[in-house]
């Protein structure tokens, strides 16, 4: 595509969201600035053209980690990775870009963008997220462990119960990567940690593990290859229910009754999952325990699905198949960060990164209730010092994370934050046009003071300011299927 081509594409994310005269502003805009717009692949962000089948051609921005942090995930030759599903991707019209060293994609020739975010509110949506690095840490110390690198309240996480939580650095209490911790036994422990910081990760871990008291009493096993995908969106149970009987699936009792309304957001299960490829024996070779887990990345109802090597391409196209184009379609990259935008998710190495605590995050939720007075984490006396107002004896956050509905153009990545007499008080780490608001929204950090809710500031954008109120996040209630009131907002 030419550049014309390109620019022009540009200026079609403003007129999705945008009133007109907006939109005309952004035109003028991209006439004046032809020569300055780029889509280099050195940008620390990119502009993807990406098109859809109905003749239209939409732009969606996605991160675009940085080189040293998706060399990580590139093997010894140069190659970016593949998760199970890359020719699955390919077949339905996957437009595959780099992300997390792995070859991704970012949407299907089915649905645009848009499209698909909505797809995702109203039906169901299946995402690979196989590049995420799945981790079993278990042995006598593994909780003593997790209770000394996470402030997390590890000792009494019930068994298939999941937390939230973050890595975090000694001293200063920043965070390493953010995580999700699971409890499948006494002493074993399943992790899902950020492909971009897999080098990071398995560095840290491995010299946690070998500073600790009892090395001898951890064993540290990543899944590689293992498969895991993500089914979002209300008719999610309803889907994934029937495919389970229909494929015969147990759990691991041998117990056939399925009853996925009794599990709730934060909670999983094993199931022994039957190969339901038509080729396949009936033999027991050929089943093997799935742990499907309810949660995810889109504020929507819905699991996480961790499936071995050799049943990850079966089981999807199982799924798709069962499901039907009228319930269930594939997502990619571009819907997977508008939706978790919306549910005021943070991405790390945009929202989240080693200079910033929980505390400064908004998520000092993730820090148990009796770790606020023991501590025994690290940076526990910062974190701690933090979580404490300044009228009580503490410091509170010098900064904190807030979300923004901004007016005109949508802020990116690095736009700047300013009080009402210009000066900068902040910067926005995230934003995109919403699909479901149909606003511009934003999350960043701004100084203490600045983040209560309802407080105008200006946003930077393209050298304009631009007014931004802070908004309480989630932007759009979340659906999450919880015990006490089930679907809840988060």
């Amino acid at each position: 595509m030419n550049r014309r081509g390109i620019l022009r594409n540009v200026v079609n994310v403003g007129r999705q969201v945008a009133k007109p005269s907006q939109w005309r502003r952004a035109l003028n805009y991209v006439d004046q600035n032809r020569a300055t717009l780029s889509i280099g692949p050195s940008a620390s962000r990119r502009w993807l053209s990406v098109p859809a089948n109905r003749g239209s051609l939409l732009q969606h921005r996605i991160p675009q980690l940085s080189q040293r942090r998706d060399a990580s995930n590139i093997s010894g030759d140069g190659a970016v990775k593949h998760t199970a599903l890359y020719d699955l991707h390919v077949k339905n019209g996957g437009k595959m870009v780099p992300f997390g060293g792995f070859s991704m994609p970012v949407q299907y020739s089915d649905l645009s963008i848009i499209e698909s975010h909505h797809w995702t509110r109203e039906k169901a949506s299946l995402f690979d997220v196989g590049h995420m690095v799945q981790h079993r840490l278990s042995g006598p110390a593994a909780s003593l462990l997790l209770e000394h690198i996470t402030p997390s309240s590890i000792t009494t996480l019930a068994s298939y119960h999941s937390t939230l939580s973050c890595l975090l650095h000694p001293v200063t209490g920043g965070i390493v990567d953010d995580t999700v911790i699971t409890r499948l036994g006494p002493e074993t422990f399943y992790l899902v940690t950020n492909a971009a910081c897999r080098a990071k990760d398995l560095a840290y871990l491995k010299d946690q593990i070998s500073a600790s008291s009892y090395p001898e009493g951890i064993d540290h096993q990543v899944l590689d290859n293992w498969g895991l995908v993500a089914l979002q969106g209300p008719l999610s149970t309803e889907i994934l229910q029937d495919a389970l009987i229909k494929n015969q699936a147990t759990d691991l009792e041998g117990r056939e009754e399925i009853d996925l309304q009794s599990l709730y957001f934060g909670q999983c299960k094993h199931f022994i999952l039957n190969d339901p490829s038509p080729s396949s024996s009936s033999g027991d070779g050929d089943a093997a325990p799935i742990l499907i887990s309810r949660g995810g990345y889109t504020g929507e109802d819905g699991f996480e699905i961790s499936v071995p090597p050799h049943l990850t391409q079966t089981f999807t196209d199982f799924l798709l198949a069962n499901a039907g184009p009228e319930k269930l379609r594939l997502a990619g990259l571009g819907a997977r960060d508008s939706l978790r935008l919306e549910a005021g998710m943070c991405l790390y190495g945009h929202d989240l990164n080693d200079d910033i605590t929980p505390v400064q995050a908004g998520l000092s939720w993730i820090i148990g209730k009796e770790r606020r007075v023991g501590g025994g984490f690290y940076g526990d006396e910062a974190i701690l010092r933090e979580l404490k107002p300044v009228k009580e004896g503490g410091s509170g956050p010098e900064k904190r994370r807030i979300g923004l509905i901004v007016e005109g153009a949508p802020a990116r990545e690095g736009a700047k934050i300013v009080d009402g007499e210009g000066k900068e008080v902040g910067v926005v780490t995230s934003g995109c046009p919403s699909p479901t608001l149909q606003k511009n929204i934003a999350m960043g950090y701004v100084k203490s003071g600045t983040h209560k809710t309802g407080t105008e500031v200006g946003v930077v954008v393209r050298g304009k300011t631009r007014k931004g109120v802070v908004t309480k996040m989630p932007f759009v209630k979340s659906k999450y299927w919880k015990q006490a009131a089930g679907t809840a907002p988060g």
